[in-house]
């Protein structure tokens, strides 16, 4: 009778627009505290020199951002312990750094021409642009996170007692979000596959899918969007002149497979390692420096004789897995998702996504590729591209697994879990990053009680101790609780503080990050004490 009432006073389209209100409403404040946290990272790298807008002083370009002195050095150290991860602890992974600049007919072979497309959908009432798959991938996160919340519920309720294996299996309201998760999964597998933009648009107008800020349902129809920037080699304009920007790196591998093989003596199966730039024309990029036009990508395509994918696909999604975990950024921030749509080259495909502050997130690919690669590249160029066996004499196009993991977006993963605000006992608060200790840019902070009496002689002897083997800092300017506090946010694991007795006994005090406690060691101990804790060599001891 009340709902009855509202359309006579409001009517029907009226109540629609309530409706959509509320939704959007209910939405936003859902969101509001994974969007406060992004908000607070963002702001802190940009305070404490980890990432800047890029040509901020013109006022900024769209998605494009710069990384300052603390930012940069965390990506070198990120890329250092994924490239030793490769290199060094594979005798059989060797590394490559290809041209950003290829030959066009890469392109056309590699598919990205004709088939590198993002579905895209507009909304008339907002005028924001959407990728449809991605629209309806966060409808099937918000069913999965309500079965999660059922399964959390019922834990809290019957502690030891609970299986969890069970209860999804017979409760009702797991079981009827699992089978709207199965039919949204089923028709929007068929829809991309069959590139099928009509049915992408039913389904999400079936949905009642919402502008995710405005709540409007006003959609316009799906379209394909070719993600490649193109530009001109050469002074003579036109289409004999035109080559792209990598839109990946995975190409200069392909195209360097027997420069590699032969010059290496490289045995199957093998992996070349690369990391390096990549661009791509996205309509929708967002979320800080989640999705950007021009980003780093760490890639390694490993090289198998056909028939024994199955079994390398599954040794990767470990190692790498293994890989993230080591970092100790908390398992259960990491989790496995399998591919609905396979791309045009794979068999097989999963992400291993991150709970980033808008939720989990893709951070690496695991890609059978088979031989799609290699096959067409032989095709295109006319040059054979195959392995021989010299024991057996076989000759073979090799099958690849692929693990892909962007630089900018392990970047984001690392702040989202160190990014920490404390209250202390004594009531004040703190920003900390706790970077793991082997990332952090900042090893140890040397730090002199007053900036006079010989205290800071000593402490620049104790900086020529250990500048060779740590990026440190030496701050001498103000209270010492203050530099401590700075050292907190930029993510430094270690302040060594110099006081007068130092001069006298040889010792300092050690405060580690994490756990504010300090300690007083000798001078003689302190790079053993902060070896033992971000040394890489320890972080990728726990690969071995």
């Amino acid at each position: 009778m009340a709902l009855a009432k509202r359309q006579t006073k409001w009517g029907h389209k009226g109540l629609l627009e309530v409706r959509a209100f509320l939704f959007a409403y209910y939405l936003r404040a859902a969101m509001q505290n994974s969007d406060d946290k992004l908000k607070k990272i963002i702001s802190h790298c940009k305070e404490y020199g980890y990432v800047f807008p890029s040509s901020e002083i013109y006022d900024g370009l769209s998605a494009t951002y710069d990384y300052g002195q603390y930012g940069s050095e965390l990506k070198n150290n990120i890329k250092e312990y994924w490239w030793k991860a490769m290199t060094r602890l594979h005798e059989n992974i060797v590394g490559i750094d290809a041209a950003i600049f290829m030959h066009p007919t890469t392109w056309k072979a590699s598919g990205h021409v004709d088939a590198f497309n993002d579905p895209l959908i507009d909304n008339k009432d907002s005028k924001k642009r959407y990728r449809a798959d991605v629209l309806l991938e966060d409808y099937i996160k918000k069913l999965e996170a309500k079965n999660d919340k059922e399964v959390e519920k019922a834990k809290n309720k019957f502690g030891d007692a609970f299986n969890e294996e069970q209860f999804r299996a017979t409760n009702p309201n797991v079981l009827r979000n699992q089978e709207k998760i199965n039919t949204v999964e089923s028709r929007m597998k068929a829809a991309l596959e069959a590139s099928d933009l009509v049915g992408l648009k039913e389904l999400i107008e079936d949905l009642e899918i919402a502008d995710p800020e405005t709540g409007s349902r006003n959609w316009t129809e799906v379209r394909q969007f070719n993600l490649m920037f193109s530009t001109e080699l050469g002074s003579v304009a036109g289409d004999a002149a035109t080559i792209y920007l990598r839109p990946e790196t995975a190409q200069g591998i392909f195209v360097n497979f027997l420069n590699v093989q032969k010059s290496g003596r490289m045995k199957i199966p093998f992996g070349i390692a690369q990391i390096g730039k990549a661009f791509r024309n996205e309509i929708i990029a967002r979320q800080f420096i989640f999705r950007m036009r021009e980003f780093e990508q760490m890639e390694m395509q490993f090289f198998i004789k056909p028939g024994t994918d199955g079994e390398w696909y599954n040794y990767w999604k470990d190692a790498r897995i293994n890989w993230h975990k080591a970092l100790g950024m908390g398992t259960e921030n990491y989790k496995f998702h399998d591919h609905l749509k396979l791309a045009h080259y794979a068999n097989a495909a999963c992400d291993i996504e991150f709970n980033f502050p808008m939720g989990f997130k893709e951070l690496e690919g695991i890609h059978s590729r088979t031989d799609f690669d290699l096959g067409n590249h032989e095709k295109f160029s006319g040059k054979k591209l195959r392995y021989h066996e010299t024991e057996s004499g076989e000759s073979y196009v090799p099958y690849v697994i692929e693990t892909s993991i962007g630089l900018d977006r392990m970047f984001l993963a690392t702040l989202t879990y160190a990014y920490t605000e404390e209250t202390l006992e004594d009531g004040s608060e703190r920003v900390v990053l706790r970077i793991p200790p082997a990332l952090a840019p900042v090893k140890v902070a040397v730090l002199p009680l007053l900036n006079k009496d010989g205290l800071p002689e000593k402490a620049r002897e104790i900086v020529d101790q250990l500048k060779l083997y740590f990026n440190l800092q030496y701050d001498a300017k103000d209270a010492i609780g203050r530099r401590y506090r700075r050292q907190d946010a930029i993510g430094t694991p270690y302040c060594i503080t110099i006081d007068h007795d130092t001069l006298n006994d040889n010792c300092v005090t050690i405060r580690e990050r994490d756990s504010m406690q300090q300690e007083r060691v000798s001078i003689d101990r302190v790079r053993e004490i902060v070896e033992a804790k971000v040394s890489m060599n320890v972080l990728l001891g726990k690969l071995v």
